[in-house]
């Protein structure tokens, strides 16, 4: 009788893959272009500036994400928590008025999660929002009930006033079987047809890039690989034209830690072989956007190992080449002694806003979160980069596990630190 029950439930199982496949074949949306943005490339006087997004200290924050409301505001996602992975990480925002960030405040916790999915939440992770034709607003985070990571599904939820209010969140279909492991970092896109695409990655069993496309009421209408193996996750897309896109992958392997890449010359239909880049990659994630001339610009650790430098590169070869043109940090040479790495963190925050009130708090909560054993590290990760319809850029990151750092620039500073890069480049 075991035998012939278990015999009964593979039948059923490879029926239902069978049954799956074929709803999916005959449901799968029409194939559409990439939508191109409209950004203003007006040249003013060249502007960067710093500041910090949270303001919470004590606590670890990670994995920020920005879009941009109505009337050029930009609104961050981030969560917040006394460690990554504890049952008290919720998500937070603030909204960026031009010239300074309002108060953060919680947008969704575990507790809340739980009661309107009906299931036992253990744990939220990174938020990603994307806008809908018709103006609304779709958070998309990570929620896991069981085991790590790996058994993450996506949760989301929606908003019609630009994020003041949100719908109870609901559980993301992304896969029939038990559906787990799809988790999300990199920015949304749009399609010709009003459809939106969300890169997400796989990691249980295997780690690889895949590619959600959403209708306007946030059902799945078709997913796609984008890499296969265990060893690249956290895809970012960096659509060139409506028919070419680039998508660059976070490298979790060993040895050669590069980017990995891959290409479309369909709009999505096909992708190309996944390749590594010339671009260095400690296991850490990317992120980027391609201007209205073609150029691409990426945020990322360019180093072999540890996430203590990030740098702002860019392309004029469709990522074929990339030129540093920017150092955003750079602590490899600073001590790591506890009283030194204090005093050093004071300066960066200082250096990131001179106007906080008191910035040995700022260096106190990186220690907490990034010394152990008499050493301490320096980490700026996880950043997340978009260029909003006015033409400005808008970054932000992970500051030593404890803040989001933005950095807000145009398009004027951007080509003075491209010719500066292009004087300083060997000939």
């Amino acid at each position: 009788m075991p035998r012939i029950t278990a015999h009964r439930v593979r039948l059923a199982l490879i029926v239902l893959a069978c049954a799956t496949s074929a709803y999916k074949l005959s449901h799968l949306p029409s194939p559409a272009g990439f939508q191109m943005p409209s950004i203003a490339t007006t040249r003013n006087t060249a502007v960067m500036t710093t500041g910090f997004v949270s303001t919470a200290q004590n606590v670890a924050t990670h994995a920020a994400s920005l879009i941009e409301l109505n009337g050029g505001r930009v609104r961050a996602f981030w969560f917040v928590g006394s460690r990554e992975g504890a049952e008290d990480v919720e998500i937070c925002s603030a909204v960026f008025d031009g010239k300074q960030w309002g108060e953060e405040r919680s947008v969704i916790d575990r507790e809340h999660t739980q009661q309107a999915l009906l299931r036992y939440v253990k744990k939220l992770g990174n938020p990603v929002a994307a806008r809908a034709p018709d103006g609304t607003i779709w958070l998309y985070y990570v929620t896991v009930s069981l085991g790590g990571w790996a058994g993450s599904s996506l949760t989301t939820m929606s908003s019609r006033d630009e994020g003041e209010t949100w719908s109870a969140p609901r559980r993301l279909i992304t896969s029939p079987f038990l559906n787990i492991s799809t988790l999300v970092k990199g920015a949304p896109f749009a399609y010709s047809d009003d459809t939106i695409g969300l890169p997400v990655y796989h990691e249980f069993l295997g780690k690889f890039g895949e590619l959600l496309r959403l209708s306007n009421d946030g059902t799945v209408l078709d997913k796609q690989r984008l890499s296969s193996g265990k060893s690249s996750i956290q895809p970012v897309v960096l659509v060139e034209n409506p028919k070419q896109a680039l998508v660059l992958m976070r490298y979790t392997g060993a040895p050669t830690m590069r980017v990995i890449a891959t290409h479309t010359n369909d709009a999505g239909q096909h992708w190309g072989a996944p390749i590594k880049t010339g671009l260095p990659n400690p296991d850490a994630a990317v992120s980027g956007v391609v201007l209205p001339d073609g150029r691409m610009l990426v945020v990322a650790n360019d180093l072999e190992q540890g996430r203590d430098a990030l740098s702002l590169l860019a392309s004029s070869d469709n990522g074929g080449t990339w030129q540093k043109i920017y150092q955003l940090e750079d602590q490899r040479a600073r001590p790591t002694a506890p009283d030194d790495f204090l005093r050093s963190t004071a300066q960066l925050a200082l250096g990131t806003d001179k106007h906080i009130a008191d910035a040995n708090a700022y260096a106190r909560s990186a220690q907490r979160n990034k010394c152990e054993g008499g050493h301490c590290g320096y980490e700026f990760s996880y950043p997340y980069l978009i260029q909003t319809h006015n033409g400005d850029f808008h970054l932000a990151y992970t500051w030593n596990r404890s803040f989001i750092k933005h950095v807000q620039f145009n398009l004027a500073w951007l080509d003075a630190r491209m010719k500066e890069s292009d004087h300083d480049a060997p000939h």
